[in-house]
């Protein structure tokens, strides 16, 4: 079926059955569904335009926290206000990180945390559409990815069996698209190590379950002359980021950054 046709029957499939929002469980307007059919078949959307998400309302989506600049350059968090000398963040302090700058799109709270929870517990890959959105949005992210190697935070075998797909692989193919320039994903590291969940750990505790956890992936080469970005849901500590980091860095990567869909 033809790409533009399969979208436009999609969007009216919308209009006469809308969605719920992941975030309150209401309806997607019929008027905002209306509008994405507008948006689908190639209409210009302002970057603080509603349409174009069909799995947020309007209220919810008017709440997205979308990051810009000037913002923390190991972490991406936003500083607010005149911003003077160094630009790393209290957050960040004792990281040391092994890359050279990370960049978030939005703030990991309210929708958008809505969004990654349905991505990634509760096979969500329909909330995708929404999540490419708001990379479209988030120009200076895009821009550090722009003709770079893409790099996923992988997952454990084990757990990618469980969950059946790698949130971070999907959300790198999203950002290299959308990044465009030649952006290319790699699925170069791997997870050796099946650790624990690290959401209730604290940086320090994340560092050493972390040490040593991931690795190159088999028969994958590191170009130290190419630009890598990694790529993960969520900058919580930053401890997983920069143990992958550390591991391109031993293989030989020397351009180094890192990108996540949400900071928080």
């Amino acid at each position: 079926m033809n790409p533009t046709l399969s979208r436009l029957m999609r969007g009216v499939s919308d209009v006469v059955f809308p969605p719920s929002c992941v975030d309150c469980r209401g309806l997607v307007e019929r008027e905002q569904a209306e509008a994405n059919v507008g948006a689908n078949a190639g209409e210009a959307v302002g970057s603080a335009g509603l349409s174009g998400f069909r799995h947020l309302c309007a209220k919810c989506a008017g709440q997205l926290d979308f990051v810009q600049p000037p913002h923390c350059t190991t972490c991406g968090s936003p500083f607010y206000g005149e911003v003077e000398g160094e630009r790393v963040c209290p957050h960040c302090e004792g990281l040391h990180p092994a890359f050279r700058e990370g960049r978030t799109a939005v703030l990991f709270k309210g929708p958008a945390r809505a969004l990654v929870i349905e991505l990634k517990y509760h096979r969500g890959l329909h909330v995708l559409a929404d999540m490419e959105e708001i990379f479209r949005r988030a120009t200076h992210v895009c821009e550090l990815a722009r003709g770079a190697v893409v790099v996923p935070v992988p997952l454990h075998a084990r757990k990618l069996r469980e969950r059946g797909y790698n949130q971070a692989a999907l959300l790198a193919e999203i950002l290299a698209r959308v990044a465009g320039g030649g952006a290319r994903v790699e699925q170069a590291l791997r997870r050796v190590e099946d650790t624990a969940t690290q959401t209730a750990f604290d940086r320090r505790t994340r560092m050493a379950n972390l040490k040593n956890a991931f690795a190159l992936a088999r028969g994958a080469t590191i170009n130290p002359d190419l630009h890598y970005v990694l790529v993960d849901d969520v900058f919580t500590t930053g401890s997983t980021l920069n143990s992958c980091a550390r591991s391109l860095r031993r293989a030989g990567g020397r351009n180094l950054d890192v990108i996540t869909f949400g900071h928080g």
